[in-house]
Order: C-alpha cells, then sequence, then structure tokens
C-alpha cells in the first residue's frame, strides 16, 4: 500500500495532534467565556501537515451577505461562505470536506472571520481533534427555540424551564447588565429577551428573576453568542 496517500497521512495526523482545549477568553462581555480560536488549531496541524506532506486548497460554493443595523443604529455585515476544502497528499490522492462559515462584523471582515471559521471547524471534524468540553450530541435533546422578528436570530431556549419551587435570592445590577451584554453579542433585541423571560416564567422584567432563572437565561444566550464569534 503507497504509504503517501491522504488517507495514512489523515491517520497519522489524527495519531499525533492530540486535544485543543479552550484556552482562549472573549472578555468582551460580563464574565466572558472560553473558546478555542483557529490559530490553536493552526499551530497544532502545520507542523504535522508539512511533516506527512498534506496541503489544503479552499474553494467557496456560495456567499450570502447581508446588512443588518444594530440597535445603536450602526451597521452590522452578516456572512454566510459555504466553503469546499480539498486536502491532498503528495500522491495526489484528497479528500473534501464542505462546511459553513458564518460571521458578523461592523468593518469589513465578517468575511474574513466566516472563512476562519470555517476552515477551524473542517479541521476538527475531518482530523476528529478531541477537546476538553466536547459534548456528544446524543446528550441531550435539542431544545425548542424562538425566532427574532427583528434580527431573523433563533433563540435556544431550554425544552421545560427549571423548577422554581424555591426562592433563592435574586440577581444583582452586576448580573442583569451581564445578561444584558450577552443579550446585545447574540444580536438579540430588549424585547425578544422580554418574550422569552415570559414564556417561560412570565417575567419581563430580569429583576424579577431568581438566580436559577437568571442561569438558565444566561447560558442559553450564552450558546448562541458563541456559535456568532468562536
Amino acid at each position: 500500500m503507497n504509504e503517501k496517500t491522504i488517507y495514512t497521512a489523515i491517520n497519522n495526523i489524527m495519531e499525533e495532534v492530540g486535544a485543543i482545549s479552550k484556552s482562549k477568553k472573549n472578555s468582551s462581555q460580563g464574565q466572558g467565556f472560553m473558546y478555542r480560536g483557529v490559530d490553536d488549531v493552526m499551530n497544532a496541524l502545520q507542523p504535522l501537515l508539512i511533516k506527512y506532506s498534506v496541503f489544503c486548497v479552499p474553494e467557496v460554493l456560495e456567499h450570502i451577505r447581508e446588512e443588518r443595523q444594530t440597535k445603536s443604529g450602526g451597521n452590522l455585515i452578516y456572512s454566510i461562505l459555504k466553503i469546499k476544502y480539498t486536502f491532498y497528499a503528495a500522491d495526489g490522492t484528497n479528500v473534501n470536506t464542505i462546511v459553513l462559515g458564518e460571521a458578523m462584523d461592523s468593518g469589513d471582515k465578517a468575511s474574513n472571520k466566516a472563512l476562519s471559521i470555517a476552515f477551524k471547524y473542517a479541521c476538527f471534524q475531518l482530523f476528529c481533534i478531541p477537546t476538553e468540553e466536547m459534548k456528544d450530541p446524543d446528550a441531550e435533546t435539542p431544545p425548542d427555540s424562538i425566532k427574532d422578528n427583528d434580527t431573523d436570530v433563533e433563540i435556544t431556549t431550554p425544552e421545560a424551564p427549571p423548577p422554581t419551587n424555591y426562592k433563592p435570592s435574586g440577581v444583582t445590577e452586576k448580573q442583569i447588565k451581564r445578561l444584558y451584554a450577552i443579550s446585545k453579542s447574540a444580536n438579540v433585541t430588549d424585547d425578544t429577551l422580554k418574550r422569552l423571560m415570559f414564556k417561560y416564567y412570565q417575567k419581563d422584567n430580569p429583576k424579577d428573576l431568581n438566580r436559577q432563572e437568571y442561569d438558565f437565561i444566561c447560558d442559553n444566550l450564552q450558546e448562541l453568542a458563541d456559535k456568532m464569534i468562536a
């Protein structure tokens, strides 16, 4: 068997690459969140791609670009790219994978970000790169969602609200500011946030939430923000 085929090279890279954990922190909102960047993937894979003579050729198959308006009246560019990545070995054998990259930016970097996100997840899936926090999709039931009529953003919500048979202390002003910061980063309007709270807890003011209710709302908005930025 030819030892230089793309199939052998991919197996060798998978054997050596190891896990890539969430080592970076986005501190632009509230308490922030951890993520893994495209540079982490590049740093881990580039030496192995050279070692096993593998290179990648990207091809943009589709490009959707929209202009949206923020609550403050500014412009936000939203880009969705459908990209085919073809990985070649020294003998010319190759495999390809098609992924979507989505990103937003207030300047001219939306497509650049979408390219980075697409390549990152193409590599994660092609080389089966493990992470320290990866969850099996079968470990949870897909939740319901509410569609924001203003921004066409889907907000993930729990399948059922958490029990509220106890009354822990309410949320602080600092926590409320964090909730609005996460909501803003997920491109969710204040009206949509109120509808989300009212749907599950019959409350439209964050001050009325108890801590468990607050955590559920924040966790779901944070997940949406992660998908847009990570």
